[in-house]
Order: structure tokens, then C-alpha cells, then sequence
């Protein structure tokens, strides 16, 4: 029979993947002696076994019959005894964390007869009475799927009718009163009872955790943060300890370090005579960590203590939850805490200096998401705008955004393209559809580790929590401020998710101070003055030391080029010289177009031809050095053109007026017939360049004039022509033919020695299956990763991710879009193999890859792992892409040093 039931004697933390991330801790801080209340954990294969047959596995109910008694034992208290009551809390907890996304009951053993048996052993009725109600409403809404506005609506009533403002401050009376109110809840709800068979109690509420990995937040926050969807939860069964039982007990959520910004000592919220889900859940503000010393001052020494063995013990920030009983700390659960991108770089470079962790190990704690985060824009000056108010710094930013109020609006106007600040009193788990489509979060109530901040953090939004001048109405959909401002849905709004402010209007923003360290605006002091930014530099300057991928650019012309080298690119992966003819250089390309013979074609060429020259020349002055690869011409030309219905309707009009001019007539004839009805699979690339002598030859022989002049200038130029569009070796040759005859011109013709490569796209699937026969006449390939996904899926891009992708994505058809990490098992299956391909035929043959997915984390792995030299991506995500390239080789020696 399997093993479903592990007492926290038996585990320890490497146990994640059967015993969950709590319980694997739970098991792991027992192991060190720390005060963790009895209990045991039912594993993930018991949850997926449930899952899958629809009732428990053989065997686990006997297990956790076994498990109960000794937890009874230890506990020295019985399950279901009316005189001194074992009670016990009832917790999902996955491999991985995922904050509020799964259920937890409170109070598992309290019934009629249990509750007055706690009021008398702990000669606190009123605190008995009180977990009894909290209990019913818990259990009322996460295991019978009653609606938590019944009970909230009824507290409230409860509330205005007995003059009271928090929870706390019911007396024993009013609670038996809102307890039997919550029992006809519950009868009006079911139709049935509250239980009273506390069993019953313990087995439905394990049953609701397990389908708590199925609900709708839980698959969405997984797709979200790309974690599995067959792991499947654990459940941990815990002795309840309690921190409502007055003012020497209280609950609350510790740091070792600050988790927004990573700065060393305890951070934390507390909450007086309270239990744990009143600290997540943000019903009441908190208060700091060092308040407990009011309280519980030896408990808070001894939390101390604690959080420093753990942190030393993990040798990371640790997320800590904890519970006074009576004056005596318990520790319910730690783990490594989630952070905002600053903290996680800042908290890496601190645990090097204090020798806790090897420089390697910081780098695989950073992440090339979180430092694309670090580079997001920040506001300039707030001095001139109204400040409405001002709470908690829960996740670091500054967004600008529409007030939306409900987790729908936020959706439907974020569809729309508008950016929407989600604005409620307190999340919870069921706004997260809304928090995704928001670019901040705002909250009257809550702390740094409430529901809103957690997740937002994880998420890398902003978000400000906790602000108490704020009065939020959601029904009548208006906030209001503490000196009478009134806001609606609609209105524009801007959060500083550092300082916590919340400003009227939309305040300008500015760079990050780590986006003006990688575009060289920094001085080194000014580095060294920074502790975020001196973070980053000792990170990526190890990063570059360590990685095997060289990282280059895509840029057009110089400016970008020049950007790109400051943020570290290594050359120019992709310089597309489409772009290089808008503009008012369009009429050129008209009249080489329209041009009726080759004398007309000449000239536009002719004209054409110093305008090249500059740009290229321009480029290769901001890289030199170093490579640079040129794509020659790629769409179609009639994008260069004026719209066909647009100039169709204009001289349809001039034709009705008599004014129908005679180049008007011959555009609209040259559009009409170059008009494709499906322009992106037609006449473009390397077939543009066949059907239409002279064009490639123009490109070519300014590449190569560039060059020349800059060998005489005494500069380093190392250009690469590169042919688009190629499916078949037969294409490519005719053009290398010419393109070698026109450099060896231009060589003789300056008296240099020119040497450019000429290699080729691969973004075709034929391309790819016959890359071995297109790599006898190309120096290189470069994967085009955008049109060969395009061209694999059958997909066009500009249609497809509007019509149906966000579909896909939701039925967990996508585990993301295939336009922005590589898809490994078909796309990725075809780069793989035409890379083979290639350097069957040529060993030493560079390869790259300059689409979309040169800048994405996760596909750079892929790149890594499949042996290409280099990544390209856009300026702003070179730096990500060096920091990834590295995490990609130590990823790739871990595997291979435990293979």
C-alpha cells in the first residue's frame, strides 16, 4: 500500500515534490527543534489520486486515522472531546507556492459540544465563541461553496446594530448571536445542518483542498507563473494554536529581510488577539513586527532568534508565518520569500558579502524577468501634483493608470487598451484575473505580506496597500479621500509603489536608475552609491565572465546601434534595412518602382546608392569592432506604396473631376499589380531580389563601399550580409554569385582587402529540413524565429493573436504564445536540427538566432542548451539577455555535473 500520510517527525524540506513546500518546511524546522505545533501532512500523489478517481486512494483514510492519534498523543488532547478539544487547521500547500490561490479552514473540530469544552479549559468563552463563528463562515465558504457575502453581510449587520467597529470587540452574547445567524446561513445555503461530526468536518475540509487545485484562480495564477498543472497540492493537518485568545496572543507574517527592497533586519506585520487570516487577508491594518514587544516581548526575541537560524539554515530571505498562544511562540510555516526584482538582486549580492552563498549561486537567484522589471520607468517629480493620500509600499513601480473598481472592469477596459489601476478596499484571490490585466493595484486595507501585496510582488506590479484615507465604495463605484476628493471609475490615477503615494492625474516618468547604469549614464561613484544599481553591476559583470552565449543586438541605424553597445550587445545580430527606405526616402522607391526602363531604373538606384552608404556607414562606426549582420531587403515592395483602396478612391474622384493625373494613373496600376493577397508568404526576400534585378546589388555594393572607406579611415569594420526569406540552396546561389562579384568590384575599386560573409535566414520549415544543402554556399545561418513560427503553426501573427490566442492561453491550449518564448517541441524542434544540419556540412559554422525570442528568458536556455553562438535581441533587452546566457550555462553544468 502507498505511503499518503507523513507525520512532520518523517520529512524534511528536500521533500517538496510529494510533501508540498509547507509541509516539506513544517517537517524541516521540526527536524531543527524549532516550536512547531503536531501534525502531518497527506501528500501530493494522495491529491492527484483523488483528483483523478474522484474519492480517496485505498488506504488513506486509515492512514490518516493513524496520523490523527498521534498527533492526539503529542498534543495530549483528543479530537472531538468535549472537555479539552484537539482542533486542528486544515492547509493546502503545493510544490510551489501560490499565495491565496488554494483553501485553508481554521478551528476542524469545534461543534456544539467541542466549544463550550474550550471555553472551559481555556476560561476564555468569549474567545471559544469566537473561533466557533470563524470556523462556520470559513468553512461555510470554502467547503460548501457558500457565497462569503452572506456571512460578511451579516457580520456587518451585527456590527452596526451592536455599535461595534472590529471584531475583536463582540461580547459573548452578540457572538451566540452571529453564530446562529451563521448556522441559518448555512441551513438556507444546503439545506442542510452545520456538522457536527467533527470527522465529517476533517474529511470534507481535506476534499476541499484537494479540488482547490482546480479552481478557476488556481489554473490561472499557474498559467500565469508557468507552474505545472499535474503536480497537484498536498494537504497539511495541524494542531491549531491560537492567536485570538487575547491581548498576550496575536498572529502575524515575518521577513528576515525587507522584501520590497531588500535591506538587511526583521520586517514583518503583527496583529494583537488575532488569528493568521486576518493578517493575509488585510480585514484589519497591521502593525510593525516590533510592536509585539508591547505585547509579547519574549516572543518576540524568541522570533528573532528563530528567523536568524532559518535564514542561516536556508541561506536565504525566509517568509515566516507565526502564532502567540498565551505568550508562547509557535512557528505554522516558513519558506524562501518571494521578493520584488530589487529585493532579489540586492538580497544576492548581500548573502555573497556575508559569505552565506558563492557568486554563482547569486546569479542563479536572479532572474533576466526581474531585472527587465529594475529597467521599467520611474515617476520624475511629484512636487506639482495633488497627493491624494499615502499607505503602504507594497511592490515597488510607478504606474499611471483608469480607476477600475471590480476585477471585470479591470479586464473589460484593460481589452480596450487602457491601462486600469485595480482600486478595492482588500483582494482576494478571486480579483487575480483583474491584478493581471492591471498595471498597479491599489488597497484601503492591508499590509506588505496582505493578499494584494504577495501577489503583486510575485507578479512584479505595482502596488500600495494599507491606505487608510482612502474610503472605498465599490457598489457606487467612488473612492474617496480623507479631505472629501471623490474619484470614479474612469478617472486617472498614478501609485508609487516605492514611497507608497498616491497621486491625482498622470504623473510624467522617467528611466530607472538601472536602465541609466547600462545606457552609461552613471559615474562609478554614483554606482557604488546605489545599492540596487551596485547590485546589478557585481551581477552582470559575473554574468558576463560565466556565459558561453554572445549577446548582439537588432538595430537599424546608428543611434540604435550605439545604444545597444552601451548596453552591452556584442554586434548586431539583425540590422534591417527595410526600415532604412521610409520616410521621405519613399519617393525614391517609387520611382525605382514605376521606372519603365533601365535608364530610369539606374537613376533611382543611382540616387538610392549614397543614401545606403550613409546608413551603413553610420552603423558600423557605432560597432566597430565588431560584427555587424546586414539583412538585405525583406518585405514586400509594395509597402513602400500608398494604400490600393486608398489610391483606388482617389482616382476613381479624379476621374469623375477630370483632374486624374498621369503618375497617379501608372501608381495605382503598379499597386494593382503588385498586390498579393497574402503579401507575407509572396513576393518578398530572396525572391524580391531574384524577380527584381538590381536591388540586392545596391545593398550589397553599399555595404561593401561602406566598409572600404572605413578600412581607410583606419576603423574595424566586420559587416555580414545576410539573404531573407531563403527555402532552397537554389535561391541563395545566384545570389552569393553577384554578391561576391560586387564586393571583389569594390575591393579593386579602393585598393582594400574586403572580407563579408554571406549567410542566410533560416525561417522557412523547407529552409530548415534542407539547411545541410543551404549550408554549401552560406557562412552562417541566423534563425528568424518570428516568421518560421508563423510559417510552422500556420499562424499570421498580426490576426491570430487578436482573434484567439488569449483563448488558447486560458484553455491551457498555449502554455504562453509561441510569439514570445519558442515553442521547444516544433519550432524549436526545427532550429534544432537545421543547426545540425548545418555544421554536419560546417563544423565551425555560426549560428544565431534574431527574432523576438533572442530577448526572452526562457527561450535563451533553449538557444543555450541546443549550442547556438549568440542571441539578438532589441537594445533594451540586451542586458536581460547577458544575465540569462549565464543563468543558461550554470543551468546547463548543474545538469551535467549530477547527470
Amino acid at each position: 500500500m502507498s505511503k499518503f500520510v507523513y507525520d512532520f517527525t518523517e520529512g524534511d524540506r528536500s521533500m517538496s515534490d510529494l510533501l508540498g513546500g509547507k509541509g516539506a518546511n513544517l517537517a524541516e524546522m521540526t527536524r531543527l527543534g524549532l516550536p512547531v505545533p503536531p501534525g502531518f501532512t497527506i501528500t501530493t500523489e494522495a491529491c492527484k489520486a483523488y483528483l483523478s478517481a474522484g474519492k480517496d486512494p485505498a488506504g488513506l483514510g486509515s492512514q490518516i486515522g493513524t496520523a490523527l492519534a498521534a498527533t492526539e498523543a503529542r498534543s495530549r488532547r483528543r479530537f472531538g472531546d468535549a472537555t479539552d478539544p484537539l482542533l486542528v487547521s486544515v492547509r493546502s500547500g503545493a510544490k510551489y507556492s501560490m499565495p491565496g490561490m488554494m483553501e485553508t479552514v481554521l478551528n476542524i473540530g469545534l461543534n456544539d459540544d467541542t466549544v463550550n469544552g474550550l471555553a472551559v479549559v481555556t476560561k476564555n468563552e468569549r474567545f471559544a465563541l469566537d473561533s466557533y463563528r470563524r470556523l462556520i463562515a470559513m468553512f461555510g465558504k470554502t467547503v460548501l461553496n457558500i457565497s462569503a457575502d452572506h456571512f460578511e453581510d451579516e457580520l456587518q449587520k451585527s456590527k452596526d446594530a451592536n455599535g461595534v467597529e472590529q471584531d475583536y470587540e463582540f461580547n459573548i452574547e452578540q457572538l451566540k448571536e452571529l453564530i446562529a445567524k451563521f448556522k441559518e446561513i448555512v441551513k438556507g445555503q444546503t439545506g442542510e445542518d452545520f456538522p457536527q461530526d467533527v470527522h465529517a468536518q476533517l474529511d470534507l475540509a481535506i476534499k476541499a483542498v484537494f479540488n482547490s487545485w482546480n479552481t478557476d484562480r488556481a489554473k490561472l495564477y499557474r498559467r500565469q507563473e508557468q507552474i505545472p498543472e499535474d503536480l497537484g497540492t498536498a494537504v497539511n493537518v495541524v494542531t491549531m494554536v491560537f492567536g485570538n485568545r487575547g491581548e498576550k496572543s496575536g498572529t502575524g507574517v515575518a521577513f528576515t529581510r525587507d522584501p520590497a527592497s531588500g535591506v538587511s533586519g526583521a520586517y514583518g506585520d503583527w496583529l494583537t488577539n488575532a488569528q493568521g487570516e486576518d493578517v493575509v487577508a488585510g480585514i484589519r491594518n497591521t502593525e510593525k513586527l516590533e510592536d509585539m514587544t508591547k505585547a509579547v516581548p519574549a516572543a518576540h526575541k524568541q522570533l528573532l532568534e528563530v528567523m536568524t537560524i532559518l535564514e542561516n539554515h536556508y541561506r536565504d530571505l525566509c517568509d515566516i508565518e507565526f502564532t502567540v498562544e498565551d505568550g508562547k511562540l509557535w512557528m505554522l510555516q516558513t519558506r524562501v520569500g518571494k521578493r520584488t526584482p530589487a529585493a532579489a538582486f540586492r538580497i544576492a549580492v548581500q548573502l555573497v558579502e556575508e559569505g552565506l552563498i558563492s557568486q554563482t549561486e547569486a546569479l542563479l537567484r536572479v532572474t533576466g524577468a526581474q531585472l527587465m522589471h529594475l529597467m521599467f520607468p520611474r515617476f520624475i517629480d511629484t512636487s506639482s501634483f495633488t497627493r491624494l493620500a499615502k499607505g503602504i509600499a507594497a511592490s515597488p513601480g510607478a504606474a499611471v493608470g483608469h480607476i477600475a473598481f471590480s476585477a471585470e472592469r479591470a479586464v473589460e477596459l484593460a481589452a480596450t487598451g487602457m491601462k486600469v489601476i485595480l482600486v478595492r478596499k482588500e483582494t482576494n484571490p478571486d480579483d487575480l484575473a483583474g491584478m493581471v490585466a492591471s498595471v498597479g493595484i491599489l488597497t484601503s486595507r492591508g499590509g506588505k505580506t496582505s493578499h494584494a501585496a504577495v501577489v503583486a510582488r510575485g507578479m512584479g506590479k505595482t502596488a500600495v496597500c494599507g491606505v487608510d484615507e482612502l474610503t472605498v465604495d465599490v457598489h457606487n463605484r467612488v473612492v474617496t479621500t480623507a479631505s472629501g476628493v471623490k474619484l470614479i471609475e474612469g478617472d486617472l490615477i498614478s501609485i508609487d509603489g516605492t514611497t507608497g503615494e498616491v497621486f491625482a492625474g498622470e504623473v510624467p516618468v522617467t528611466a530607472s536608475a538601472v536602465t541609466q547604469y547600462f545606457n552609461g549614464e552613471l559615474t562609478p561613484q554614483e554606482i557604488m552609491a546605489d545599492p540596487l544599481v551596485r547590485a546589478v553591476d557585481h551581477l552582470i559583470f559575473h554574468a558576463d565572465s560565466v556565459r558561453r552565449l554572445k549577446v548582439r543586438a537588432n538595430a537599424d541605424n546608428g543611434e540604435d546601434a550605439a545604444r545597444a553597445r552601451r548596453m552591452g550587445a556584442e554586434g548586431i545580430g539583425l540590422a534591417r534595412t527595410e526600415h532604412m527606405f521610409l520616410g521621405a526616402r519613399r519617393e525614391l522607391v517609387e520611382r525605382l518602382i514605376l521606372a519603365e526602363n533601365e535608364i530610369d531604373k539606374k537613376h533611382a538606384l543611382d540616387a538610392l546608392l549614397p543614401l545606403q552608404i550613409q546608413d551603413f556607414t553610420e552603423i558600423l562606426e557605432a560597432m566597430d569592432g565588431l560584427p555587424v549582420i546586414i539583412r538585405l531587403i525583406d518585405p514586400p515592395l509594395h509597402e513602400f506604396l500608398p494604400d490600393y483602396t486608398d489610391l483606388s478612391v482617389k482616382v476613381a474622384l479624379a476621374r469623375s473631376t477630370n483632374t486624374l493625373q498621369d503618375s497617379d494613373e501608372k501608381l495605382l496600376q503598379a499597386v494593382s499589380r503588385m498586390h498579393e493577397a497574402n503579401p507575407m508568404l509572396g513576393l518578398r526576400g530572396v525572391r524580391l531580389g531574384i524577380m527584381f534585378p538590381g536591388l540586392f546589388a545596391l545593398q550589397v555594393r553599399a555595404i561593401a563601399e561602406a566598409t572600404a572607406v572605413r578600412i581607410l579611415e583606419k576603423g574595424n569594420p566586420h559587416p555580414e550580409v545576410m539573404v531573407p526569406l531563403v527555402a532552397t540552396v537554389a535561391e541563395l546561389e545566384p545570389v552569393r554569385i553577384e554578391a561576391e562579384k560586387i564586393i571583389a568590384e569594390v575591393a579593386a575599386k579602393f585598393g582594400v582587402e574586403l572580407n563579408i560573409p554571406i549567410g542566410t535566414m533560416i525561417e522557412l520549415p523547407r529552409a530548415a529540413l534542407t539547411a545541410h544543402r543551404i549550408a554549401r554556399v552560406a557562412d552562417f545561418f541566423s534563425f528568424g524565429t518570428n516568421d518560421l513560427t508563423q510559417t510552422t503553426w500556420g499562424f499570421s501573427r498580426d490576426d491570430v493573436e487578436s482573434a484567439f490566442f488569449s483563448e488558447y492561453l486560458e484553455r491551457g491550449i498555449f502554455g504562453s504564445s509561441p510569439f514570445e518564448t519558442i515553442d521547444p517541441y516544433g519550432v524549436g524542434e526545427l532550429v534544432k536540427m537545421a543547426a545540425a544540419k548545418g555544421r554536419s556540412v560546417k563544423p565551425d559554422m555560426e549560428l544565431g538566432v534574431c527574432g523576438e525570442h533572442g530577448g526572452d528568458p526562457r527561450s535563451i536556455h533553449f538557444f543555450n542548451e541546443i549550442g547556438l553562438d549568440y542571441v539578438s535581441a532589441s537594445p533594451f533587452r540586451v542586458p536581460v539577455a547577458r544575465l540569462e546566457a549565464a543563468r543558461a550555462t550554470l543551468a546547463e553544468q548543474t545538469i551535467s555535473s549530477t547527470a
